[in-house]
């Protein structure tokens, strides 16, 4: 088949060096973001150059001469992995068999951007991902296949996504290829009532309340690191907070209750919180017991109290 591959950064450029390593089918074109002043230049825009395949970098596809340079390429299909401005149905149905996008979650469970943080915050037992054919809905769009795998009770976003989710992914995109090649691909319609949606995971959803059940403080430590990173403040200043651990003990919630070689260990309700490591507000990440001893931190000090 002739493929056309729109995407970006590490996973983009991966799934179109699988596509080329293969050598079953021609990628005749690479689509991804025009450049940003005073960024690197995109993985999969390097990759393909060095390839000697053509990239385009379109704003936008509201053009007629966008459109009609996409379909000058007479590509067979169209994969969007990691895709982020919007692609209309005049576009996504230029290829002879339409397009096929690549979404980190079971959908119709967590559509949105922060597919991977939702999950883990959420306290869910399992995740995975889905290619499916994109509508003009926020991935909605019939699903081509699914890959489950298990959220273990420790797992942080880079153990989901980077070591379960992401490499199985890449992988995906040869069955991708011969689902279509085949003739037939599968359209297996999503159930609209089990469809949630949420949006962004940033740093304000990202705060620390120590007056939440541990499990709860937990799981948001896991399910934002390392992005957007949780937070909590000591004595008027941001603390991000990164590896951790469950305790148990009981006591006032948000009291630091331990300062020891292993980090700084906070009460929450239910159970305890052993910080690891941390990264105060305009400084580098360290250990919790670096920083307790640089903030001069003591037992039965409280976090969480921002005045200002």
């Amino acid at each position: 088949m002739r493929l056309i591959v729109m995407g970006q950064q590490a996973f983009g450029k991966d799934v179109l060096e699988k596509i080329i390593q293969k050598g079953v089918d021609e990628v005749v074109a690479v689509y991804c973001e025009p450049d940003k002043e005073g960024r690197p230049v995109d993985p999969i825009k390097e990759f393909a150059i060095e390839n000697k395949i053509s990239v385009i970098q379109p704003v936008h596809f509201k053009d007629k001469d966008t459109l009609q340079k996409l379909a000058s390429y007479k590509a067979d299909l169209m994969l969007m992995a990691f895709v982020n401005i919007f692609v209309p149905e005049l576009a996504r149905n230029t290829p002879k068999f339409g397009s096929i996008c690549f979404h980190p979650s079971l959908l119709p469970l967590h559509r949105g951007p922060s597919a991977v943080n939702w999950p883990i915050i959420m306290g869910s037992e399992k995740s995975g991902f889905s290619w499916f054919y994109p509508t003009d809905g926020l991935d909605e769009g019939d699903v081509l296949l699914q890959w489950e795998c298990p959220i273990d009770a420790n797992d942080t976003v880079i153990d989901l996504y980077f070591k379960k989710i992401y490499p199985t992914a890449v992988d995906s995109v040869l069955e991708v290829c011969d689902l279509f090649r085949s003739g037939n691909p599968p359209h297996i319609i999503q159930d609209e009532s089990l469809a949630t949606y949420e949006r962004r995971c940033i740093k304000k959803h990202a705060l620390i309340d120590w007056n939440k059940p541990v499990n709860q403080v937990y799981n948001l430590i896991r399910g934002t690191n390392p992005a957007p990173g949780a937070w909590t403040t000591y004595k008027d200043n941001v603390v991000s907070v990164y590896d951790c651990e469950k305790v148990e003990g009981d006591g006032i919630s948000g009291r630091i209750v331990d300062i020891s070689g292993q980090g700084v260990t906070v009460q929450c309700i239910g159970g305890r919180i052993l910080i690891k490591r941390v990264k105060p507000d305009a400084d580098s990440k360290q250990s919790a017991e670096a920083w307790a001893s640089m903030s001069n931190l003591s037992v039965g000090e409280h976090l969480g109290n921002l005045t200002s």
